[in-house]
């Protein structure tokens, strides 16, 4: 009987530290598992005794890619705790901020570090000899995002604007109106990215998820909504743990998150598309039929689209939002602080993430804890390795890598985010 096996020591244009490892044995594939090795980074534990203002400028510095949906699960957790309702412009504010992350995210995952498996490129540098006017696209694109965050936040890496009750300063319409003209140009250019991604070669390739993602009653979600699944949960993000686990597993310092009746599940962009795309306005679903992109879409490989399609949608919500801001009277709402446990959810440009704090009568945190989108697609991404090699055992292994790689980079895996713990054994003897 023969053993085979494939291995990718450092896996290239992710965020974080990580690696493949694919076990085949007798023409069967008998392991693949994503190793996770980025040491942990204990955020849970550096929160304990941290005051509730201090939140959302500690939890911004777990990621620079995405610490609007940090600063903003954060927030919410924390208003729920003290029974703090946010609404009216401030609200619109946030999810203004929220556009400009999925807007500068989606374009650096898109153009920089996936268009380039599909082109057959080594890395987004070398696309840019033959596909120029894409990288400058793109770069266009994620540089609005930036100023957008830049503008709402203060900076775009790690902002400082974002507080509990709202923001430490609102901006004035004047200062909106720039940002209005370069996001029309921005909308121009994501439509292009669709058509362009659309056109790419996708493999033959589909798997039954379940798909996990926040659904509201009439918008598409960023940081409001219920828990949906496309297989029947339908839960408040309070009842998260009730439908789902975290266990740890040998091979990686993050933890796996698994619906604790069905094992693996999927968050991110195909499971917010499929479960809410009737939520999307009429143009931009006119946009993913003309991509040839169906309501639910089962090819990972096609996330690609999902994430222009994304692009579209926030430059379309933020000019709406744009259009009708109307300063509001206060940068934010008093909060008051108070004994109690909170819970906060909102759609990272990966997927979920949720965050639980326990708090101390003067707003002390005495527990918290934080589940980031990787975690929970983890146990789905090396199911999709396993699904993915098998189609192609027969190919050479630098062929097989290839395309693991590529199946990886679907999902846009911040590893970085994912590697917060690490559960420690002393053994004395």
């Amino acid at each position: 009987m023969a053993t085979r096996t494939i291995l990718v020591d450092y896996l290239a244009r992710v965020e974080g530290e990580g690696a493949l490892d694919i076990e085949v044995h007798d023409g069967r594939v008998t392991s693949a598992r994503l190793r996770i090795f980025e040491p942990p980074r204990f955020f849970e534990a550096f929160l304990r005794g941290r005051g509730y203002a201090e939140t959302p400028d500690l939890v911004a510095r777990i990621c620079g890619i995405c610490p609007i949906a940090y600063q903003m699960s954060a927030v919410h957790a924390i208003e729920n705790a003290f029974g703090v309702t946010v609404s009216g412009q401030l609200r619109a504010l946030r999810r203004l901020i929220y556009c400009g992350e999925w807007i500068e995210s989606h374009a650096l995952h898109i153009v920089m570090l996936h268009a380039p498996d599909f082109l057959g490129f080594p890395d987004g540098i070398r696309m840019a000899s033959e596909q120029g006017d894409a990288v400058r696209n793109g770069l266009a694109l994620k540089k609005t995002g930036n100023a957008l965050m830049r503008l709402m936040g203060g900076r775009e890496i790690h902002p400082v604007n974002v507080k509990t009750g709202g923001f430490y300063r609102v901006p004035s319409r004047a200062e909106l109106e720039p940002i209005g003209e370069s996001l029309e140009r921005a909308r121009a250019l994501a439509v292009g990215l669709v058509r362009w991604v659309s056109s790419f070669p996708f493999p033959d390739y589909e798997r039954d998820y379940e798909f996990v993602a926040l659904r509201h009653p009439d918008e598409y979600p960023f940081n409001e909504g219920r828990l949906v699944s496309n297989r029947g949960i339908d839960i408040d993000i309070a009842d998260y743990e009730t439908e789902f686990e975290e266990r740890q597993v040998a091979h990686s310092t993050a933890l796996h998150a698994l619906t604790r009746r069905r094992g693996a599940y999927l968050v991110g962009p195909l499971a917010r598309y499929a479960l809410n795309f009737d939520r999307l306005p009429a143009s931009v679903q006119a946009l993913a039929r003309g991509a040839g992109l169906p309501p639910v879409c089962k090819n990972p490989f096609q996330s690609i689209i999902v994430r222009a399609l994304e692009i579209v949608y926030a430059c379309e919500e933020a000019l709406k939002l744009i259009a009708a801001y109307e300063p509001p009277e206060c940068a934010a709402v008093t909060v008051m602080p108070r004994a109690g446990t909170g819970f906060g959810c909102t759609e990272a440009p990966r997927g979920l993430l949720w965050h639980r704090y326990e708090f101390a009568p003067d707003g002390t945190i005495e527990r918290a804890r934080i589940v980031p989108p990787t975690s929970q697609n983890q146990p789905s991404i090396e199911a999709d390795l396993a699904a993915v090699a098998s189609m192609i055992l027969d190919q050479p292994d630098d062929v097989i890598r290839a395309r693991c790689e590529q199946a990886i980079r679907n999902y846009d895996p911040c590893i970085s985010c994912s590697a917060h713990f690490l559960k420690l054994s002393v053994r004395r003897t």
